[in-house]
């Protein structure tokens, strides 16, 4: 699959009559680039919630949150367990918990055991918000050393959800999003491939659409 047959479809809509209420996004190794290009462009103003998921190492506190809190626009936070997702705001998956979308919408961590050697996956928050959000929610997929994330792109999808798969040619570990597309060869409508200045520009242009 290439780039321009994936943006040729996968139409932005939001749901019927609404906005996209939710932002997922997942990465691994290089994946932390790209949130620095896409994250301090997140603009004032956001009608969804973000939330973040890369693999980190189980043994140390993450510093995401000290990083990515005065660089961002919009409230950052680490994600707690029962805590209510507020619209406009950022919160990252903390290290060695599963992260969750529960009933609320509420965040929700688990200590289920590892999938695909991770906790947190990025299949297990993907699953969980398209079950929470449906069409209602964008999916990311960065760059990333594994498979986590391929069939949580594809639970997005399958609800009628935006999904977005950073273009591997400009992927550091180009494994993950080639995971993801590779669920989509020769199907239509297929995620979306960009790089990580044109994925930051389509949040931007979501936004003015009164879509984001």
């Amino acid at each position: 699959m290439n780039a321009s047959a994936a943006n040729a479809s996968n139409t932005p809509a939001g749901g019927p009559g609404g906005t996209y209420q939710a932002i997922v996004i997942g990465g691994s190794s290089g994946a932390i680039d790209v949130l620095n290009v896409l994250l301090p462009r997140l603009p004032v103003g956001l009608r969804a919630a973000v939330i973040v998921l890369l693999h980190l190492p189980r043994d140390r506190r993450s510093l995401l949150v000290d990083i990515f809190r005065t660089r961002c626009a919009l409230p950052v936070q680490e994600a707690e367990d029962q805590q209510l997702i507020q619209s406009g705001h950022l919160y990252f998956a903390p290290p060695d918990y599963h992260l969750l979308i529960d009933n609320g919408p509420r965040l929700a961590l688990s200590v289920d055991a590892p999938l695909h050697f991770s906790r947190p996956s990025i299949d297990v928050l993907f699953e969980s918000a398209a079950d929470g959000y449906g069409d209602k929610l964008v999916g990311v997929l960065l760059s990333g050393a594994n498979d986590d994330g391929a069939a949580g792109l594809a639970a997005i999808h399958a609800a009628g959800g935006y999904t977005i798969v950073q273009d591997p040619a400009s992927a550091s570990m180009p494994t993950m999003p080639e995971a993801a597309l590779a669920r989509f060869s020769g199907k239509t409508p297929a995620p979306h491939v960009l790089t990580p200045d044109a994925i930051a520009a389509r949040f931007i242009q979501l936004h003015a659409q009164r879509l984001l």
